[in-house]
């Protein structure tokens, strides 16, 4: 790389979803001035594939007082939404006849909060001369020396800037390429394509690969197109999301008692408070949401082979109690349930089958059967949740940055490894100068990087380390 070449920005952030936005906000809300460019292919920042959503039905997972975008002030989210009902918005709130701070926000909306927080962010760095500009294009390679980092993007525009951060968010697998593709993508409907869904018999048998809450959001989108018929569901253990209610407050016994280190101790703790408040007549999701705060710290600090156990063992669970359902999509989830026309299969997917008609067939292998059997329907969705390993991804700039060993895989696969203040690691474990990362790839990391309160504060620990 020509070192000599004039920098087009001090911060490139690569990716404009909802981590790169917060980003972006967090470097313009700090004194100083900087030049910051967010590459990014969608017409809108802060939205990426979560928040791009337009049906009212696909909610948030979190009621209000849980999402906010700001670290500093937990109920700014509770804010906006009282101003934006008062001033006519989303009048279908109503509904959920609960107080503002327990609203479940349809994506969409939330997308339109986060853009407004960023361009209020920009208008504060303006009074000291900083600017955020949106590079609309995908960023296909990065190289990096000593000096600075070059980006080239996929029209062919080469960018140059002193540090990168990725902020790539997540790869939904029923939208991302895969390396070693199935074909399930190509013969499986997006779950949140109601138009697409519009085009079958409201009668037929649709098949739904996975349980967790992309499968909650097809179901929701099935709904929507008015489909009528019945949905089976197959995961590998059958397992459900619970419905996300607003738990009193309980005792944070994680904090009290330090010792408690290993998945094995923070699951036989965790029963025994579920238990307990479940005897005081207390909802056992009370225990289960002090946890929250602690994950990153135990899964961080954790040796591998207890990260194994973790996954192997207790995620299914995990997943269903701690990433619950919105309440009126569960309740949707639950009636169609009792009424027979969804029903819940513990089952392997295998691979796709010849159909001769017009419909899918899959091979699935039963929880507890050797043998497979072949299933069909008139149509199948890939509900199977977001795919962390980048070594899976199909994409331009994961593939370049983990061929030329820029990056490696994270623990267990999950996500690109790093340092503590984001900096990341390359093949022979050095970690870099220049290149970040935040959000989504560093599940591995910390688990639970996913979540916006998580992100929130990696922004804003992330922009302070890049202005100093």
């Amino acid at each position: 790389m020509d070192q000599t070449l004039t920098n087009d920005a001090d911060i490139l952030i690569v990716g404009g979803g909802l981590s790169g936005a917060m980003l972006a906000a967090q470097l313009m809300r700090l004194p100083g001035q900087r030049r910051v460019l967010v590459i990014e292919p969608r017409a809108e920042l802060g939205r990426g594939e979560a928040y791009s959503a337009v049906e009212l039905g696909h909610t948030l997972n979190g009621n209000a007082a849980r999402m906010s975008v700001d670290p500093d002030n937990a109920d700014d989210l509770t804010q906006w939404l009282t101003e934006y009902i008062a001033a006519g918005g989303w009048p279908e709130s109503d509904q959920q006849h609960v107080p503002i701070s327990e609203l479940f926000p349809p994506r969409g909306i939330f997308g339109l909060y986060a853009r407004q927080r960023l361009a209020e962010a920009q208008a504060v760095g303006a009074l000291n001369g900083s600017t955020v500009e949106h590079v609309q294009a995908e960023v296909v390679d990065l190289q990096a020396n000593a000096g600075a980092v070059q980006l080239t993007l996929s029209d062919d525009r080469c960018l140059q800037g002193a540090f990168a951060v990725l902020a790539t968010g997540m790869f939904p697998a029923a939208r991302t390429p895969q390396t070693q593709s199935s074909g399930l993508n190509a013969a499986a409907l997006d779950p949140w394509d109601v138009a697409a869904m519009q085009r079958l018999d409201p009668q037929a048998t649709v098949m739904i690969i996975g349980s967790g809450l992309t499968m909650v959001d097809a179901v929701v989108s099935l709904e929507q197109a008015g489909h009528r018929g019945p949905i089976e569901v197959f995961s590998r253990h059958g397992l459900l999301p619970h419905v996300r209610r607003q738990p009193p407050a309980w005792v944070d016994f994680l904090a009290q008692d330090q010792s408690i280190r290993t998945p094995r101790q923070l699951m036989r703790e965790l029963r025994r408070h579920c238990q307990e408040a479940i005897a005081q007549g207390i909802d056992w999701q009370a225990p289960l949401d002090t946890v929250r705060a602690h994950i990153g710290r135990l899964w961080h600090q954790a040796t591998d082979r207890q990260r194994q156990q973790f996954v192997r063992h207790v995620r299914p669970w995990w997943e269903s109690h701690h990433h619950r359902s919105p309440p009126l999509s569960a309740e949707l989830v639950e009636r169609l349930y009792k009424e027979g026309r969804l029903r819940i299969h513990a089952a392997s997917f295998k691979g796709l089958e010849p159909s001769t008609g017009d419909g899918v067939s899959i091979r699935l292998r039963r929880r507890g059967e050797a043998q497979t059997c072949v299933v069909s329907g008139a149509a199948l969705i890939n509900s199977s949740g977001i795919e962390y390993d980048w070594r899976r991804v199909a994409r331009p700039l994961p593939r370049q940055l983990l061929d030329r060993g820029l990056v490696r895989p994270g623990p267990l696969a999950l996500g690109i490894a790093a340092e503590v203040d984001g900096a990341v690691v390359n093949a022979e474990g050095q970690p870099a100068r220049r290149l970040f990362a935040m959000g989504p790839p560093l599940r591995g990391m910390w688990w639970e990087s996913t979540a916006v309160t998580d992100v929130a504060s990696q922004a804003k620990a992330l922009a302070e380390r890049l202005v100093r």
